[in-house]
């Protein structure tokens, strides 16, 4: 049996605890019923990085029919919402691996502005070799194509990598290539599957 050698989890709902606040609900009654759905073709060119933050602002508003200034005041809370609150235990688990001598990356589907925006509430650089950006790379998950460019950049096979991931479809994607997969549901039951996986070594 190939060794795992590298652990990569996702951010949103696992490195970060991000429950929906009930930002879109709080700006239906300003932006109109389904105004969510009327700027989805923005939103989705901003999780693969072919517009800019500001373009994004701009777009929405003219779709929305609002001055750019009420879609950034939106925006703003939609940030707070997406950082979420840093899940220091999992954390804490996944820096102890890499002190001993594991490799560690971050896939994860992202926005324009959120390594910024990440960066400033939770330092993810510190605790890894790699972040790999839907936003930064144009490709999201479950595209193999972001999987395998992260394989790529750690020169890694499959086989030695473990990725961690609070959505199925993504982990099914992961397996398919030969890593293996964990899908988180808690703390607790992830660091569980971790160490059962990585005992194996």
């Amino acid at each position: 049996m190939v060794a795992i050698r590298a652990i990569i989890p996702d951010i949103g709902g696992v490195l970060e605890h991000t429950p929906d606040l009930g930002t879109v609900a709080r700006w239906t009654p300003e932006f109109g019923a389904g105004w969510e759905h009327r700027v989805d073709p923005v939103f989705r060119a901003g999780e693969i990085g072919t517009i800019t933050l500001e373009e994004v602002h701009e777009r929405a508003a003219a779709t929305l029919g609002v001055p750019v200034a009420r879609f950034e005041a939106y925006m703003d809370d939609v940030w707070v919402e997406y950082v979420g609150t840093y899940n220091a235990e999992l954390a804490a688990y996944w820096s102890a691996r890499r002190a001993e001598g594991y490799q560690t990356a971050i896939i994860s589907n992202s926005f324009v502005g959120a390594r910024e925006r990440e960066e400033e509430a939770h330092r993810f650089s510190e605790l890894t070799d790699l972040i790999v950006y839907s936003h930064e790379v144009g490709v999201m998950k479950p595209d193999p194509a972001i999987y395998e460019l992260c394989l790529d950049r750690l020169g890694m096979r499959p086989q030695e990598t473990v990725f961690v991931d609070d959505f199925e479809p993504n982990c099914e994607a992961a397996r398919a290539l030969g890593m293996a997969a964990v899908l988180f549901k808690d703390t607790a039951q992830a660091v569980r599957d971790l160490d059962a996986l990585l005992q194996k070594d």
